[in-house]
C-alpha cells in the first residue's frame, strides 16, 4: 500500500511529460534535465492539500519558478519487466531532487490497512493506494491496484443536464447540481448507462459522495450515489 497523493498526473515517454488527458506538461528544462531515457509513470506534487497550486504551478505554458516546489512522484515504470518492486527499482539511479519514488508498505492485515488509511487522512491526504506487487504491468484499469478512500454524503438540486463527450456523446455526460449554500457544481462520475439515458430529473434533490471541500466550497471528486428517498 501506498499514499494516494493529490497532484497532477504526469506520464513521462522518454521526452516530455504527458497529462491524464494526453497534452504535453511545460515542465522547465532543468526540471527533467535528468529524467530516465525510458517511461515513468507518477504525480506532480508538493504537498497535502495543495492541489489548487500544484495546478497552477503545472498547467502554465510558461512555466514560472515555481516549478522548483514541484516534485515527481512516481509509483510505476511502464512496460518494464518483473513485478512491482522490479519495476520500481529501475528509477533508484534517477531518484534526487525531482524524481521520488513513492514508498510501498506491506500490508499485514486488514486492521493495518485502516490505520495507514486512517493516519494518511489525519494528515490531510487523499487516500491509499493497494496494489499486488506481483502483477506485472498493465495498461488500464485492474483490480491489482485499488484506491481506499473514506468519502463524506450530501444532497444537492438537479439544475441542468450536459451533453457528453466521446463515449457518453448524445447522451448525458454530467449533471450541473446546486447545494443549499447556492454553490454549483458539476457531477460526472457513479451514473449507469441506463442513468446516463434517463438522467435524474432537473429539479429532483440527489445524494452524492465527496472526498472534501476545495478552498472555493465545491466539492472534491463528487460522486452520483441515488435519486434521494420521496423524489
Amino acid at each position: 500500500m501506498s499514499e494516494k497523493l493529490d497532484g497532477i498526473r504526469a506520464y513521462w515517454d522518454g521526452k516530455y511529460l504527458i497529462s491524464r488527458g494526453g497534452n504535453i506538461i511545460h515542465a522547465p528544462k532543468w526540471f527533467t534535465k535528468n529524467y530516465p531515457p525510458f517511461e515513468i509513470d507518477g504525480e506532480l506534487w508538493t504537498k497535502r492539500k495543495d492541489f489548487e497550486n500544484i495546478s497552477s504551478i503545472v498547467r502554465d505554458k510558461v512555466p514560472s519558478d515555481k516549478w522548483r516546489e514541484i516534485t515527481h512522484n512516481i509509483f510505476e515504470v511502464p512496460h518494464a519487466k518483473g513485478g512491482l518492486f522490479k519495476r520500481l527499482s529501475k528509477v533508484k539511479p534517477y531518484e534526487g531532487k525531482v524524481i521520488k519514488i513513492i514508498p510501498q508498505v506491506k500490508i499485514k492485515d486488514k486492521a493495518h490497512l485502516e490505520k495507514f488509511l486512517k493516519g494518511i487522512e489525519a494528515k490531510g491526504g487523499e487516500g491509499v493506494v493497494v496494489r499486488d506487487p506481483t502483477a506485472l504491468y498493465i495498461d488500464k484499469r485492474t483490480n491489482k491496484a485499488l484506491k481506499v478512500k473514506n468519502f463524506k454524503d450530501d444532497e444537492c438540486m438537479v439544475m441542468a443536464h450536459n451533453i457528453g463527450h466521446g463515449k457518453y456523446a448524445n447522451i448525458m455526460g454530467s449533471i450541473t447540481c446546486k447545494m443549499d449554500n447556492n454553490i454549483t457544481f458539476k457531477i460526472g462520475s457513479g451514473f449507469s448507462d441506463k442513468q446516463r439515458k434517463y438522467p435524474p430529473a432537473i429539479g429532483s434533490l440527489i445524494t452524492f459522495k465527496y472526498k472534501e471541500f476545495t478552498k472555493y466550497g465545491k466539492p472534491r471528486f463528487p460522486v452520483f450515489l441515488r435519486v434521494r428517498n420521496g423524489q
